[in-house]
């Protein structure tokens, strides 16, 4: 069996664990330590955060690092653990699809996420269109290139208060629906939101939705009875550890 045809495999698995209702919870890390630490603890799948691995080399979140050493980072952590990672790739850093997906594939990758903001072009939210363009042309290049990539499509209308609350969900809802057509997997409307919020964008979307979750604070029972299916922390459990460790430090300080 090829490599590709390996990964192939592990991205329909990867899929498989996205059942609205019994959401698959992926902790969100950022070096092979993290990664290591989290399958030991019986998780069947990862994500790698932007934010986390940015930190951990002295750069900026929001593409202050260069797709490379995402990748080289992501290589690192596919080395160390045998279960599916995704790989957060902000707004693509610039990057052709072809490059993204070969470059994903190429570092043992089977998922990704995509948002909408566009670091590289002054931060500029995309069109909703444009930002669905973007995940189809991602979605022909991984099917060219062989795996099924498990695209995670998300919006960042919440987390920038973009235009009026009043229709926010609908315009997210709107904007997230476009993704699914063009062949996002799920469906990432990122920000926390209340169980009324949640249940909503669960019943209208057309995809399996990701939930953000504090890896300290909220109910890991609470996700499920809202149509939930992907739980991850974001930089939250990066922030927690290190809040654990600057108390351990404090007392030698």
């Amino acid at each position: 069996m090829t490599s590709r045809e390996i990964l192939g495999q592990q991205a329909a698995a990867f899929l498989a664990l996205h059942q609205p209702g019994n959401p698959v919870i992926l902790p969100t890390v950022w070096d092979a330590w993290s990664a290591k630490l989290a399958v030991g603890a019986g998780f069947r799948a990862l994500t790698i955060g932007s934010k986390p691995v940015a930190e951990s080399l002295g750069k900026a979140d929001g593409e202050g690092m260069s797709f490379t050493e995402a990748l080289d980072r992501a290589r690192q952590i596919t080395a160390a653990v045998d279960v599916p990672v995704s790989l957060d790739i902000e707004s693509g850093y610039a990057q052709s699809p072809t490059r993204l997906v070969e470059g994903l594939l190429d570092a043992g990758v089977v998922g990704c996420n995509l948002e909408d903001s566009v670091h590289s072009e002054g931060k500029r939210l995309r069109s909703s269109a444009e930002h669905a363009e973007c995940v189809a042309a991602l979605r022909a290049a991984a099917d060219a290139a062989g795996p099924h990539l498990v695209i995670n499509a998300r919006t960042d209308l919440f987390l920038r208060h973009d235009g009026a609350d009043a229709d926010r969900i609908d315009r997210a809802i709107a904007r997230l629906t476009e993704c699914a057509l063009a062949g996002a997997d799920v469906l990432y409307p990122i920000g926390f939101h209340d169980a009324d919020t949640l249940r909503v964008l669960a019943a209208a979307l057309p995809k399996p939705i990701n939930a953000l979750a504090a890896a300290e604070t909220a109910d890991p029972a609470s996700f499920a009875p809202l149509g939930v299916a992907r739980i991850s922390f974001g930089p939250l459990l990066q922030t927690a550890l290190a809040g654990h460790a600057a108390q351990v430090l404090s007392r030698w300080a």
